[in-house]
């Protein structure tokens, strides 16, 4: 089994020290960095906008992951692809026509992808899997880390994989939540082949994160 590219959640990292929690990020084998962006409506949480996105930039070369929790969210995708987001995954529910919103994340030339929240279906990817890049499962409710796995998303991550193995594209299947050592490769098995890890990447410190990073490859 291929190991999961991993991308670690800045939402889980020492705030005050966000430039080298990323650079140590990297260096610990980080495939991409995730940066949950959320806005207090659409979730019941604030985190951070497009200048903090724009002042870690320097600091990696690594993908910019960017999960827009926001709504309206067309609004703010010129920015955020501004400041240097390379990937910018939205939700269905966030805007009126979120077909629109994937056209508008490929003109500005980044990569599009679709976040389902648990009780959203798979089928929702009906009349979209031709325009995207990525699909993540959010296996919690969005707004806050540290949040328990919910297995039933498992059924679902295995439902995605089919729809893009169908679809003979090259589509990343990503999963966000209560991802950790235990549950990396349910969700491996199930068809994901990137995972988001806030808490379970940055436990016990920077001496800590290629060995964290590591075991939810697989490798520790």
């Amino acid at each position: 089994m291929t190991a999961p590219l991993i991308s670690p959640s800045l939402l889980s990292a020492d705030f005050a020290r966000l430039g080298e929690e990323v650079r140590a990020i990297d260096a610990a084998g980080a495939d991409w960095i995730h940066v949950d962006v959320m806005d207090g409506h659409f979730v019941p949480n604030l985190t951070i906008g497009p200048m903090v996105v724009k002042a870690l930039r320097p600091h990696t070369a690594k993908p910019f992951d960017v999960h827009l929790m926001i709504s309206p969210v067309d609004a703010y995708v010129e920015a955020f692809a501004a400041a240097g987001a390379d990937i910018i995954t939205v939700h269905p529910e966030a805007g009126p026509h979120v077909h629109r919103t994937v056209q508008l994340i490929r003109s500005l030339g980044k990569k599009a992808g679709i976040s389902l929240n648990p009780a959203t279906p798979a089928k929702m990817l009906d009349y979209l899997i031709d325009d995207i890049d990525l699909v993540l499962v959010m296996s919690v409710n969005p707004g806050f880390g540290g949040q328990s796995f919910i297995a039933s998303q498992l059924r679902k991550i295995e439902a995605v994989r089919k729809m893009i193995d169908k679809s003979g594209r090259d589509i990343r299947l990503e999963v966000d939540g209560g991802v950790d050592r235990a549950t990396a490769p349910q969700c491996v098995a199930a068809g994901a082949d990137v995972l988001v890890a806030g808490t379970a990447t940055f436990r016990g410190g920077a001496e800590h994160y290629a060995a964290n990073i590591a075991a939810l490859k697989g490798q520790g």
